[in-house]
């Protein structure tokens, strides 16, 4: 169940990390309370998490699930370019994800 919050903070990570982007350095009211919900509600999961994962491991995964998600969000809703070295740097940061999961009990 705690790599089910992990994995929950995760995607708050990754909402509150695109809402920065829509709040406009905290100008637009509605974009900001729901950017400092979704950080709220990313530390609460994460520390939920936290309970039974080690430290290390657990950090690692949220900040790559808040990487890879924010990377993906900043190619779709804002045209950032997506060439292949940054793909493969993804995929990089994916495997690591998937590495640090399988070898952690």
């Amino acid at each position: 169940m705690h790599w089910m919050y992990l994995l929950i903070a995760g995607l708050f990570e990754i909402s509150w990390a695109v809402g920065l982007k829509y709040s406009h350095g905290f100008s637009q009211i509605i974009p900001s309370v729901l950017t400092v919900i979704c950080m709220i509600a990313s530390f609460y999961f994460l520390a939920l998490a936290l309970k039974s994962l080690p430290l290390g491991t657990a950090y690692a995964i949220w900040t790559g699930i808040g990487t890879l998600g924010t990377v993906i969000f900043g190619i779709i809703l804002f045209k950032e370019p997506a060439t292949a070295i940054r793909l493969v740097c993804i995929g990089l940061i994916l495997s690591g994800i998937t590495g640090l999961k399988l070898i952690t009990h």
